[in-house]
């Protein structure tokens, strides 16, 4: 009889891995997903949907991000201070001029789970708008699914 392989919270935090990447040039949904993906451990054979078994994700050159069509101007992000009136809305072309750490790091959370795992997950995620980054001690390699870039 086969059964269903489940990683222990202890061999989900054995192996962890971390990756670069350089998002100069790329589409900020399609890559936002493929992070997503490597933060959760879909990328592994030893993925359990209840377990944080994925790897951390380093990201540079996040001011490079690329939005397709006229997202740049009518996307909006929106802000409430929970006071009457206080509702803040911008578009994306500003939130790319001055935060794109943000914008990249607001899109991988929409797509990870909406529960403390979730939360967990978004922790493993670095990212920084040039080209340095900290975290050389830790030797990031490159993503694998994420390696080659489309223009």
């Amino acid at each position: 009889m086969k059964t269903t392989y489940m990683a222990t919270h202890e061999e989900a935090l054995a192996a962890r891995r971390w990756y670069l990447i350089d998002a100069q040039g790329r589409v900020l949904g399609r890559l936002a997903c493929q992070i997503a993906n490597i933060l959760r451990g879909k990328n592994s054979p030893k993925f359990t949907p209840h377990q944080d078994t994925g790897d951390f994700v380093v990201v540079v050159n996040a001011a490079g991000i690329r939005l397709t069509g006229n997202k740049l101007s009518t996307k909006l992000y929106h802000r409430h201070s929970g006071y009457p009136g206080g509702v803040r809305t911008w578009s994306a072309g500003r939130e790319l001029q001055e935060q794109p750490e943000r914008m990249l790091r607001e899109a991988v959370r929409g797509m990870l789970p909406k529960n403390r795992l979730g939360r967990q997950l978004a922790t493993k995620l670095k990212v920084y708008r040039g080209p340095e980054h900290p975290h050389t001690a830790q030797t990031p390699t490159l993503a694998p699914s994420v390696g080659v870039q489309h223009a």
